[in-house]
């Protein structure tokens, strides 16, 4: 036996079986990312809200999510949470896709709170003349907040969210401990049933370094494009 088999990457039912969870580790970032974002923003604006009932909410969420580790919280969403549901919500669970839903939760929740410390320090970073000027000029807090404030929040950034996206991208492979058939599950699944656990891991070890790296590279390539303004 040879000690690599490339041939196992290139077509057949264990490349077959790659590709589905290098797509369903794709589709977990991407699900996460949009739900994190504005759960991430939301926090953000309630830490650096002038209401100190908002302020403190805003903590105790930040700080109850992000001091569990990753692994108890998807344990938590995957095992726990739907005996708290209806009976009818609980099994409408099951029937769909329960450990690709309950990683998406787990994983939305814990990048969110990272990506809220992001955004406030965008929202710090924007001089308070900004939103000064924008209420003098008529607009409600509101509307000086969405229409002024956070645009330059978020264009501040957008580089350290970046940042966390990769590191989003990774947390992915937690998911397995679930059994979300996402991109570790299917090598070891490939592994167990050919005994090539050099091919196998070898292409989840690429395919997480190649899309970490291009999420780098898009996180330079905006940092230079757009520059943060000291002035």
């Amino acid at each position: 036996m040879t000690f690599f088999d490339p041939s196992i990457l290139q077509s057949g039912q264990y490349h077959d079986w790659l590709v589905q969870g290098f797509i369903l580790s794709l589709q977990l970032t991407a699900a996460s990312f949009v739900l994190a974002l504005p759960f991430g923003a939301l926090l953000a604006l309630m830490r650096s809200s002038p209401n100190r009932v908002l302020q403190s909410v805003g903590a105790v969420i930040v700080e109850g999510i992000r001091n569990v580790p990753l692994l108890a919280h998807l344990l938590f969403w995957y095992f726990a949470f739907p005996e708290l549901l209806p009976e009818p919500v609980r099994m409408a669970l099951y029937d769909s896709n329960p450990e690709a839903i309950c990683a998406v939760i787990a994983l939305s929740l814990y990048a969110g709170v990272h990506m809220a410390e992001d955004i406030r320090s965008g929202i710090r970073a924007v001089p308070a003349a900004q939103l000064e000027a924008a209420r003098s000029l008529g607009l409600g807090r509101f509307a000086a907040v969405r229409l002024v404030l956070m645009p330059q929040a978020i264009r501040i950034s957008v580089p350290p969210l970046l940042s966390q996206t990769v590191n989003l991208w990774k947390d992915t492979s937690v998911a397995t401990v679930i059994g979300a058939a996402e991109m570790m599950y299917q090598a070891a699944r490939v592994e167990t049933a050919s005994f090539r656990s050099v091919e196998a891991f070898t292409f989840a070890t690429l395919a997480y370094l190649t899309v970490s790296l291009l999420i780098s590279l898009a996180a330079q390539l905006y940092q230079r494009r757009f520059p943060v303004r000291t002035v």
